[in-house]
């Protein structure tokens, strides 16, 4: 089964955009929190978005794309529901985390900074997750699994995909057993 995102960004502003600037007032000084919402809604700032932002604000265009790629925590690409991120820190490393890393981009299909087809994963190296007594350290969504090695990602992988397999059918309305 292929996931899809229930939310996605036109071309053009939606009322969503529109709910999100008027949340914050549409006042240029909450550009950061507008761009946090976005995200966290869209999962990405789309170029519609961001030049919504700018008129309904007065806020500059190229302001608002300095603040999109300056922090981390923003994307202008669409990432995936579950972010996978690989701590790559220097404890992390000794441990392996490379090998770990390659071993999520075959079993996702995808490389570091890209987001599986189906929109549900996103692969990300991490620079430290403060974790060190742990590595070396990968974080699925909100979990935290110390200890891991290449030889466990793909069945990592596989009972993350059953997980979110089986909350996708029990937000559809299906039987999550």
């Amino acid at each position: 089964m292929t996931l899809v995102p229930t939310t996605t960004l036109p071309d053009t502003p939606t009322p969503a955009v529109d709910a999100i600037i008027d949340r914050w007032g549409a006042n240029a000084e909450f550009a950061v929190e507008m761009l946090q919402d976005l995200q966290a809604e869209f999962r990405y700032l789309a170029r519609p978005a961001l030049e919504r932002i700018a008129e309904r604000t007065d806020a500059d265009l190229g302001r608002l794309y300095q603040i999109a790629t300056f922090f981390k925590a923003f994307s202008l690409t669409p990432r995936g529901r579950v972010p996978v991120r690989v701590c790559t820190g220097p404890a992390c490393h000794a441990k392996g985390s490379a090998r770990v890393l390659e071993a999520f981009t075959r079993h996702l299909g995808v490389q570091p900074g890209e987001t599986t087809s189906d929109m549900q994963y996103s692969l990300e190296g991490a620079r430290c997750v403060g974790c060190c007594g742990l590595a070396a350290v990968v974080t699925i969504g909100d979990d935290v699994l110390g200890g891991t090695d290449s030889s466990k990602v793909g069945k990592l992988v596989r009972r993350y995909r059953k997980i979110h397999a089986a909350a996708a059918r029990g937000a559809a309305g299906g039987d999550v057993r």
